[in-house]
């Protein structure tokens, strides 16, 4: 156990066991857990449902929810959306497009399988030549140091293991109204045999703000029902304005402020009824209304294992273990922080403290994200609303928003903005966001700066590199609103 940020082996027995740790899930999070701990002299065994490239169902595979069914197949669908409105752009800056641009929704398909595929076998490799045992079945924990594996054929085998390591994220949830059953949901979506014409989507998190770019800038009609004002609850609210003027922009219906309350079978479709009284009919309905972890089957409860009574996620100390001293959780089963490179870093800071001899504690704070909406928004730190909250003092709020360059020749209407959130006392840099081209890309390199805690006045000394967007974190010197804690924003 861990005594005073120290493991302390001389409290576990010494007893032979099968294995030194045992994995039960193999996405990102498991698989980089397996191979560091086994890298340390560890044996190691791992266990995930197989993979089925044909098959839309959540059912396994090495690799995990974002190489089989969501950060890389949805890229891969994001890039091919995006390049029909770049064509449209290309056309002032002396590209000769024909009139009718076409789309092969089933070539795009076959290529995003190709590469799951292919990403699937690197993972199965990395495994095997670090000296990890992979198993292909259901695992389950039936004891303190023992863990079940159902195989394909229903046999069951068990393995004793001296630490398990639970790692198997989460799934999509359906909103419990009438007629779900008729919608889909990101799993599905990810490998429809035909690409919808009329398509609806429900929720206002990233997953529905992604899929409702995909489709939107694949030529389907495209109406986004959410339960809140502005879509993108959490994130900074000017961004999320930003973001839904954008959706509207590039043609998405939206609905803020609605809730489905029924879905129905209709010759020409799936019609929505909605709380305000209204009716659509689409082609595909996505529920995207949140994930769940996926704790249900691996009889945790039975062992002893304290789940979140809400979410059912498993409840882990700082250093990832649960109240059970040899069993383990990281990644979305957690539900810290539910993306795939927090997965890693807790996958890594638990081989590190198990087997490294060096317990580490993964680090939660100024992690950034992004959400691949078109254009894409990226963030890192406090938002401004949580600065107000949680800063004892005034919040320096510093914009900037603008036409990129390349829109002023392509004639699109749609502008990038940019925002630093300063401590007003200690000069420094608390969170930054930017929504538009790149964002993603230029966000990276902002956040390695915030992490090391890095000033406005050094960002203010930095030079640009021109012409860029990015140049403009740099360049920002006049203050858009300087707020208190707990007060209203004001305009300088």
């Amino acid at each position: 156990m861990l005594i005073d940020g120290k493991l302390d082996k001389t409290s576990e027995e010494e007893i032979h066991y099968d294995f030194d740790l045992f994995v039960i899930g193999a996405g990102s999070g498991g698989v980089r857990a397996a191979r560091f701990s086994a890298q340390n002299g560890a044996k190691v065994g791992i266990c995930e449902l197989p993979f089925h490239p044909i098959s839309s169902e959540n059912v396994g595979g090495v690799g995990g929810t974002c190489v089989i069914r969501g950060c890389v197949p949805k890229k891969i669908l994001v890039y091919g959306a995006s390049f029909g409105p770049e064509l449209e752009d290309a056309r002032n800056y002396g590209w000769e497009v024909n009139e009718r641009i076409d789309f092969n929704w089933k070539k795009l398909l076959h290529k995003k399988t190709e590469e799951i595929v292919r990403l699937n076998g690197v993972y199965k490799r990395l495994l095997a030549n670090a000296g990890v045992k992979l198993f292909e079945g259901e695992g389950k924990v039936v004891g303190p140091n023992e863990v079940e594996v159902i195989q394909l054929d229903g046999t069951k085998i068990r393995y004793s293991t001296k630490h398990i390591l639970i790692a198997t994220g989460s799934r999509a949830q359906r909103p419990g109204i009438p007629g779900q059953e008729l919608a889909i949901t990101s799993d599905e979506a990810l490998s429809l045999e035909e690409l919808p014409k009329r398509a609806i989507v429900y929720g206002g998190g990233y997953i529905a703000i992604e899929f409702a770019s995909i489709w939107r800038g694949m030529g389907a009609t495209v109406d986004l029902y959410f339960r809140r004002e502005l879509p993108l609850r959490g994130f900074d609210d000017e961004m999320r304005a930003v973001v839904a003027r954008n959706l509207e922009g590039r043609g998405v219906n939206l609905h803020p402020r609605t809730s489905i309350t029924e879905l129905v079978k209709t010759e020409d479709g799936i019609t929505v009824r909605t709380d305000h009284g209204e009716e659509l009919t689409a082609d595909v309905v996505l529920l995207a209304t949140g994930r769940s972890p996926n704790s249900k089957r691996l009889n945790l409860e039975s062992v002893g294992v304290e789940l979140d009574g809400k979410t059912k996620a498993v409840k882990v100390d700082e250093y990832s273990r649960t109240n059970i001293p040899s069993i383990w959780a990281i990644g979305d089963v957690t539900n810290r922080m539910n993306l795939t490179p927090v997965a890693l870093m807790e996958g890594t800071c638990f081989a590190k403290t198990v087997f490294g001899g060096k317990p580490t504690k993964p680090d939660h704070d100024n992690v950034p994200c992004a959400v691949f909406c078109i254009p894409p928004l990226s963030v890192v730190g406090l938002s401004e609303e949580q600065a107000i909250e949680q800063v004892n003092g005034d919040v320096l709020v510093f914009t900037s928003t603008f036409n990129p360059m390349k829109n002023t020749v392509s004639g699109r209407q749609e502008k990038s903005i940019m925002k630093l959130i300063v401590d007003a006392e200690t000069d420094k840099v608390l969170g930054a966001s930017v929504c538009g081209p790149d964002a993603p890309e230029i966000m990276q390199g902002i956040a390695i700066a915030i992490k090391c805690g890095a000033t406005k006045e050094q960002f203010d000394s930095t030079v640009g590199i021109h012409p860029s967007a990015a140049e403009e974190f740099v360049t920002m010197r006049s203050v858009t609103r300087r707020v208190s804690a707990g007060k209203p924003k004001t305009n300088l």
